[in-house]
């Protein structure tokens, strides 16, 4: 709906850029609000910022929940809280694009599993933020791993399995209070086997089922787009009647909700970029994506960046063909490699797997630095949510999103030893008071996590 303020009548046309059915009325929108607090400065640690070389013996200040100042001298306000860096060092705060956090909630029991609508091949309708459980005690370990963003996802029984949430991982009651504000939706679609196993006799059950499936929703998405954007326009008569599975994908036919594509083999990545170009939408992400490497020209190509492991493969036929290079391999085609979890457990050691995989490329050959490496934890991920502008670097101006480790965080022996979430200290591994549970532990576990 376009108001043209000052102008006694909207003027016909396209619908503006930013139009689409959801903004007739709010719709489950962020409540999330910044957690004031005092300036801190972190003195004489290495800096990787994610966005140009590492500093050495350098500073950064955290000031109203931004970055305001980084560098090697870096004047401070006099109220500002002062942490020593020496021998330390300072990373944007990681970025798990692939996570099922509060979907599927420990503990690990089929009441609390509420991360796959595996009831028909296409659940566009459904959204990860409907099931997302605040109170997942899983959250503060992975907080304790240094991570400050998640993409929650639904699972990958379906071809379309419905929109994600990108959630600041703070001490919430509601999904809602940790939505990152702004953020573009993602929309899980999934390639392969799990799609064609699921469903038995209603389909698909072969890998062309599938791609026929996508095409058809696609197809009727086209039509609805239109219908709904000529109203939107004209405001003409009764509006369509309103489908909550076409709304979804119409908006990835707008440009406003990003594909995040679970696919193993490159020939079906290939396909997939082929059924983007055929209905006029873009792929955001591949995850898991074991092939990559393959077609990695054809990913930088389009602009398409690869969520990857470290070097998870052989669990199933279409993860037969992973390497430990594929990401280095990517970064040196000049795609946009992420370093991903896909689960509870290896979102609390990402830097870990960021490192098994920068190895493998230096050993390969490939001269991957630690400032590339840490943008598949950081700037990589952040550009893949729609959240680049705000977060991912450390740059004046961005979100005060920042980890300082206590060691090289390529390191298996370095920790991360403050976390701080938009500013305000969400961990430290040094206070039992700012290592939050949840209230499901509370009474059932000793004090403090990550330890």
């Amino acid at each position: 709906m376009v108001l043209l303020s000052g102008c006694a009548a909207a003027t016909r046309g396209a619908p503006a850029a930013g139009d689409s059915l959801s903004a007739l009325r709010p719709q489950y929108v962020s409540t999330y609000l910044h957690h004031p607090g005092k300036p801190v400065v972190i003195r004489n640690a290495t800096i990787l910022t994610a966005a140009g070389p590492e500093l050495s013996r350098g500073s950064i200040l955290l000031q109203d929940g931004k970055i305001a100042a980084v560098g090697g001298n870096v004047t401070a306000p006099p109220d500002a809280i002062v942490v020593d860096g020496s021998g330390k060092y300072v990373t944007p705060g990681i970025i798990d694009a692939h996570s099922h956090l509060g979907v599927y909630a420990a503990p690990g029991t089929e009441s609390q599993s509420d991360g796959n609508e595996a009831t028909d091949p296409n659940t566009a309708q459904v959204w990860a933020e409907h099931s997302f459980w605040p109170q997942d005690p899983q959250i503060p370990l992975a907080v304790a791993g240094g991570i400050t963003v998640i993409q929650a996802l639904p699972g990958s029984a379906n071809l379309i399995g419905g929109r994600s949430a990108t959630l600041r991982l703070i001490p919430a009651r509601t999904v809602q209070a940790m939505k990152y504000p702004g953020a573009p939706y993602g929309v899980k679609m999934a390639c392969g086997e799990n799609p064609k196993r699921v469903y038995g006799d209603k389909g698909p059950s072969t890998r062309m089922g599938n791609m026929a499936g996508d095409r058809t929703a696609f197809a009727k998405a086209e039509k609805y787009r239109r219908d709904w954007d000529a109203w939107l326009t004209e405001k003409e008569g009764d509006p369509p009647e309103r489908d909550l599975q076409l709304e979804t994908l119409a908006d990835v036919l707008r440009g406003k909700a990003f594909i995040q594509n679970h696919c193993y083999r490159a020939d079906e990545m290939a396909q997939m970029l082929d059924l983007a170009r055929e209905f006029g939408f873009h792929i955001r992400a591949f995850h898991h994506a074991v092939e990559a490497y393959k077609i990695a020209d054809l990913l930088a190509r389009d602009s398409v960046a690869a969520a990857v492991w470290a070097d998870w493969w052989g669990f199933k036929m279409e993860s037969l063909d992973g390497i430990p290079q594929n990401a280095a391999l990517l970064q040196q085609a000049g795609a946009r490699a992420i370093i991903h979890s896909d689960s509870e457990e290896g979102i609390q050691r990402l830097n870990q797997e960021a490192a098994k995989a920068m190895y493998a490329g230096r050993n390969a050959g490939i001269n991957v630095t630690r400032e590339q490496a840490i943008r598949w934890l950081t700037a990589n991920p952040a550009w893949a949510l729609g959240i680049d502008s705000t977060t991912g670097t450390l740059e004046v101006g961005k979100a005060a999103d920042v980890v300082v480790w206590s060691g090289d965080p390529f390191s298996v022996y370095s920790k991360a030893e403050r976390v701080y979430n938009e500013g305000w200290l969400v961990f430290d591994r040094a206070d039992p008071r700012a290592q939050r549970t949840t209230d499901f532990n509370l009474g059932t576990s000793a004090p403090g996590v990550g330890q």
